[in-house]
């Protein structure tokens, strides 16, 4: 696991005022890649945690990475490719891109990737295989 890895899951695993939705984790350790401070990203992803507050949304970690990428690619032209690319790595890692699903909140009752997993993987998705 690299060092971004470690640090997107100890936040996500942070409790009480220090705690990172899986969003907020994932864009917060792009910080310096980003120019953006970590109080600015972390901001920008609050609303996107445990599926947009419901678990009836996309992953937060997904969203977190997402936005990674519009910040380190947009030029002015449409990045759908690179936006594909992000989400078909991510279900196929951990096995959907909604929440609920994810998290077994649904009729099969599967937990298909913990969050930890989620975090882990977007940041991986983002590391290896489109920004850097």
């Amino acid at each position: 696991m690299s060092e971004k890895q470690n640090r997107a899951v100890e936040l996500k695993q942070r409790t009480g005022d220090g705690h990172y939705n899986c969003c907020q984790a994932v864009a917060c350790v792009f910080a310096e890649e980003t120019g953006l401070s970590e109080d600015t990203l972390r901001k920008i992803g609050a609303g996107f945690g445990l599926g947009m507050g419901c678990m009836e949304g996309t992953c937060g970690a997904l969203c977190g990475a997402q936005m990674i990428l519009g910040l380190m690619k947009y030029q002015g032209k449409p990045i759908r490719k690179d936006a594909a690319e992000i989400y078909n790595k991510f279900v196929s890692k951990c096995g959907a891109s909604i929440c609920k699903v994810i998290k077994g909140d649904n009729e099969s009752k599967k937990v298909l990737c913990s969050c930890d997993d989620c975090v882990r993987n977007a940041v991986e998705i983002l590391e290896t295989e489109i920004i850097l």
